[in-house]
């Protein structure tokens, strides 16, 4: 009995023994086989920054009343161009009681006060004729007179003020909204029939219209605080339009704003771009769009896949895994220089001809594709 449990021990150990065995053996067979290796490569790399953003016209203008009313009548359509001085919209005037009942009364007034001085005037006149008054009191009764004959005309127009929105006859009627520029009418926030208040000192005043020249547009968006050190004004962009199939249109930076804003924690920073389009080109205010800046290139230069980098946790440089003529792999560090996130340029370390261990599932799948 005793001899059979020593010879079923010594068998379950025989096989623990070989299961172990089989174990470290697939494991360090498994370590060979399943890595791959990529070589290192020519190729021209660039840096560049995108912005997002919008193309907007660089002159728009709103048309405001200069008098509150009530629009007759608009005789333009969106989208339609104009010239300087077109006529937009006409404005009727919805006098207010009271403040004509008070201009009305002045008149009356302003008349009494003339029909007086006119009566003093022609008193002093005979009697300044005879000798009895002074020069000095037909003088002054001269501009008495002159002075009420200006204070009724006055009062008459600023009856015809309230009660038209200008004075009859007028070459440049308030009524009458016309555009400031050339341009194409962006929109039309009102309609006929619509009540419009004056842009005064306290009150910015209805828009009747919003005209824009579509010939000068701008790109205006917005980067990141890391980015906006590198950025100079002057500099040639591109910028991408979504809307047109992607097509881009060359542009020139004009504006870095100095102070940048907090936008969901990170500090933004505005930028503007005067953008050159072709005047058979449909483009329309508002549209989305990418403005690439371009920071430095290099062509035909020494990489590899950023993904087969690997960093030293205590140095935090640099390193690749070069495979040996006996098939183990070597640590070697190297020395980076430009990156577009894709590839990197390697300046020492690494040779052409180089076989790099293929160490992480990015760094396959890139090798993968470089491959097909």
């Amino acid at each position: 009995m005793k001899k059979t449990i020593k010879i079923i021990i010594a068998l379950v150990l025989l096989v623990l023994l070989a299961v172990v065995i089989k174990y470290f053996s697939d494991s360090n067979s498994k370590s060979v086989v399943d890595y791959k290796v990529a070589e290192p490569f020519y190729t021209s790399i660039k840096t560049k920054i995108v912005a997002t953003g919008k193309l907007n016209p660089e002159e728009e203008i709103e048309l405001k009343p200069q008098i509150s009313g009530i629009v007759d009548k608009i005789f333009v359509e969106e989208g339609d161009v104009v010239k300087k001085g077109d006529l937009i919209a006409k404005i009727r005037v919805v006098p207010n009681e009271q403040n004509l009942a008070s201009a009305s009364s002045r008149i009356n007034t302003a008349k009494l006060s003339r029909n007086n001085a006119q009566t003093l005037y022609d008193r002093n006149r005979a009697l300044f004729e005879k000798g009895i008054v002074s020069k000095q009191d037909f003088e002054n009764s001269e501009l008495s007179l002159s002075q009420a004959v200006e204070s009724y005309k006055q009062a008459q127009n600023d009856y015809q003020i309230i009660k038209r929105g200008s004075l009859s006859g007028g070459s440049g009627a308030s009524t009458n909204i016309t555009a400031q520029i050339p341009g194409t009418i962006l929109e039309i926030p009102i309609r006929e029939g619509d009540q419009v208040i004056q842009s005064n000192n306290f009150n910015a005043g209805t828009t009747i219209a919003t005209v824009a020249d579509m010939s000068k547009m701008i790109f205006e968006g917005k980067v990141d605080e890391a980015e906006v050190g590198k950025l100079e004004e002057g500099k040639e962009i591109i910028v991408v339009l979504g809307a047109l199939n992607e097509q881009d249109f060359p542009a020139k930076l004009t504006f870095v704003a100095p102070k940048g804003l907090e936008e969901n924690g990170a500090v933004q920073f505005t930028i503007k771009a005067d953008v050159d389009v072709e005047p058979s080109t449909k483009i329309r205010a508002g549209y989305s769009a990418n403005a690439e800046i371009e920071l430095e290139s290099k062509d035909s230069i020494l990489s590899i896949k950023e993904s087969l980098l690997q960093f030293n946790r205590i140095t935090e440089k640099p390193f690749v895994e070069i495979q040996k003529e006996e098939g183990e792999f070597k640590k070697v560090d190297v020395e980076t220089g430009l990156s577009d996130g894709i590839n990197i340029e390697i300046k020492e370390g690494v040779e052409e001809g180089d076989k790099i261990k293929v160490w992480n599932k990015a760094s396959e799948d890139d090798n993968d594709e470089n491959e097909d």
